[in-house]
């Protein structure tokens, strides 16, 4: 039974929009595969790794109505390996996915596709908005970086995504660091809050373009959904309570600097060279019209860094992470930023000159 006939990349495209969230190894077999669903003229592609579902669609070969699973990985790898311009046949026979392309000849196993786990639609009051896929994915790239990774404070391992009024906000910490941007929506809309998993906001991140095309996001108290070109992504919720990150945020410190973000950048850059490579930390040390980059490793090896800044007021010397400092520099495409300190206990707050959207907040760390 014929499933698919036509380029190369009319195939492979579909499949690897779906095969970014299929985990090498599971406790069920079948969660490595992909389901393939043929009914019309329409060929459905859906995988899901339980906590987090996509699907797409692609031109079917013909009308009959058939469905399957197959091994998502090895499909792909045999699709890639193909020269780009070949015409590729599914076609299924026997429980068994043959593949032909030119002179080359495979048979894949497939798995009942009424065995495959799918998601079932969320019950309860849905919040819709619809950004641009570009805002959506800039808003994304200012915060994401900030997430934890596997902490067992489970809602920090994702990203906290506030509707309120005609607001939009996107809120990221780890702990010892926190980024907030925020973006205006067209719309006056109830308030919601839900925490997306950090695998969610990684493959949203990929998928999505940077460009004005339209980005449809339904929020309830359960599931998230992002239908966006032929694409739909349905996602499990972290329940918990997430900080209150406007507490974090400071409000009153005094010492204001701005910076050209490339110098502020390779000086870091330069100074990371001889830091402990556990704790990763540097000396800001800041004076009448200069900014002192420091550190040292254990080797007592050092490095010194110095910027002129419109700096006058009382000295300051407090330690931060560099990493966590790259971080936002990295992040933010901006050709100054503005840098806020207090005292040598307090945090530092980042900021893009006259633009509230956005804020980054490091601790200090002792040197």
């Amino acid at each position: 039974m014929l499933l698919f006939k036509g380029p190369r990349d009319q195939i492979l495209m579909p499949l690897q929009s779906v095969c970014g969230i299929v985990e090498k190894r599971h406790t069920l077999p079948i969660l490595s595969n992909v389901l393939m669903e043929k009914d019309g003229e329409d060929l459905t592609l859906l995988a899901t790794d339980i906590e987090i579902q996509i699907r797409t669609s692609t031109a079917a070969a013909s009308a009959d109505k058939v469905a399957l699973t197959v091994g998502a990985r090895k499909l792909q790898d045999i699709l890639r390996s193909l020269p780009e311009s070949t015409e590729v046949m599914l076609s299924l026979d026997d429980k068994r996915l043959q593949i032909k392309a030119g002179k080359s000849r495979f048979n894949l196993q497939t798995l009942p596709a009424e065995d495959f786990p799918r998601m079932s639609s969320a019950d309860g009051q849905a919040v819709r908005i619809q950004p641009t896929q570009g805002q959506f994915k800039r808003l994304l790239a200012l915060v994401q970086y900030s997430m934890a990774q596997q902490d067992i404070r489970y809602y920090l391992n994702g990203l906290l995504l506030v509707i309120d009024g005609a607001e939009m906000r996107v809120v990221a910490t780890d702990g010892h660091r926190l980024a907030f941007a925020s973006e205006a929506l067209s719309e006056t809309m109830p308030r919601s809050e839900v925490i997306l998993p950090r695998k969610t906001i990684l493959e949203l991140s990929r998928q999505l373009s940077d460009n004005d095309e339209s980005l449809e996001i339904v929020l309830t108290p359960t599931q998230a959904r992002f239908s966006f070109g032929n694409i739909e992504l349905v996602s499990k919720l972290i329940d918990g309570k997430f900080p209150d990150y406007e507490r974090v945020i400071p409000q009153q410190h005094g010492k204001v600097l701005v910076l050209a973000r490339d110098v502020l950048q390779h000086s870091l850059m330069r100074a990371a060279i001889l830091t402990n490579e556990k704790f990763r930390g540097v000396r800001l040390v800041l004076s009448n019209d200069s900014l002192k980059i420091m550190s040292t490793n254990a080797e007592q090896e050092e490095a010194q860094e110095e910027i002129e800044v419109a700096y006058q007021g009382d000295s300051l010397d407090v330690g931060f992470n560099v990493t966590y400092l790259l971080d936002v520099l990295n992040n933010v495409d901006v050709d100054t930023i503005e840098c806020r300190l207090a005292d040598a206990n307090s945090s530092a707050l980042f900021k893009l000159p006259g633009n509230e959207r956005f804020k980054y907040v490091v601790m200090p760390m002792r040197i």
